[in-house]
């Protein structure tokens, strides 16, 4: 993946995958990007707010859980046909407390992890969702025009020390 992760991004983004047991805490987007799809917890990161800080604001915001104990799993970087281009951190965690509430971006649900409804997804997520899960870390690289991904390019790695050097 050499050089994608110098490349200026117009946006920045994290996503955060709450596992609790054999389940994973999944949200039906409401509006913006994605919106219609099924996806996790996450959104944009703001101006001097480090990765982990968006993604605990973004999880509060959107399903009402405190999260703590991140542990960063993947690098995703995106390009859209429509000049978009996106760098998404990937962050799991299974420390959570609160009471899940919906909010106007989501409606959050518990699913098996064995059941993860990868057709009403980003295309992209059934590439590395599974790998993620075995303990695996990962940096992609996706163009997608609308919908539709275009092309793709994975790398996986089961050290933490050759995925984050």
């Amino acid at each position: 993946m050499n050089g994608y992760d110098n490349l200026e991004y117009k946006e920045k983004a994290v996503v955060t995958y709450i596992i609790s047991g054999k389940r994973v805490l999944l949200i039906e987007k409401l509006r913006g990007l994605g919106a219609g799809k099924i996806n996790v917890p996450g959104g944009h990161i703001e101006l001097k707010e480090s990765a982990v800080e968006a993604a605990i604001r973004e999880t509060k915001e959107e399903v009402s859980l405190d999260i703590s104990n991140l542990e960063l799993v993947g690098f995703l970087f995106f390009e859209f046909a429509d000049g978009l281009t996106m760098k998404g951190s990937v962050f799991k965690t299974s420390d959570y407390h609160g009471i899940m509430q919906n909010s106007p971006e989501a409606i959050p649900f518990w699913c098996d992890l064995d059941k993860i409804p990868y057709d009403k997804m980003w295309a992209d997520d059934l590439i590395w969702i599974p790998e993620m899960l075995k303990g695996r870390y990962f940096r992609g690289f996706f163009s997608f025009d609308g919908d539709k991904m275009t092309s793709r390019k994975i790398e996986f790695y089961d050290d933490f020390r050759e995925f984050n050097p």
